[in-house]
């Protein structure tokens, strides 16, 4: 196993590295999405019981305050959010690195805003592959 101590890398069961696991999370019949308070209040949740180590948070509102935007800075990363509340609509990025699973926290965040329709993709972010890093250098 690979020391990821110091670069917070993620190494698989296989042994390939990357920095990290970014999930895009939208969900459609939403609720709650006017209220920065609680929608912090969630995605703080949310990076905890993805093991995460919240940094700092803000949050404000857009428009005639209808829907809200904001960023929780992690040390494994970053969750942000956009809402658009007339709609029902959320667009959620959990970007997590180190032992952390932005996958852990989704059900929360499910739980919190009551989707009634959810869509959800993990990308893995910068593998760690010198030889493909250096063809694209080149």
């Amino acid at each position: 196993m690979t020391d990821n101590s110091l670069d917070h890398f993620k190494t698989d069961a296989q042994g390939a590295r990357y920095a990290g696991d970014h999930l895009l999370v939208e969900f459609w019949g939403a609720e709650h999405l006017r209220d920065p308070e609680y929608i912090c209040r969630a995605l703080e949740d949310g990076a905890r019981a993805a093991g995460a180590t919240i940094l700092h948070s803000h949050y404000h509102h857009f428009g005639d305050e209808a829907g809200v935007s904001g960023v929780t800075v992690l040390a494994e990363s970053h969750i942000t959010i956009h809402t658009w509340p007339e709609v029902g609509y959320a667009a959620i990025d959990v970007f997590m690195c180190g032992d952390c699973d932005p996958l852990d926290c989704l059900a929360l965040l499910k739980e919190r805003f009551n989707p009634g329709e959810v869509a959800a993709q993990n990308h893995r972010r910068g593998s760690w592959v010198p030889e493909v890093r250096a063809q694209r250098v080149a």
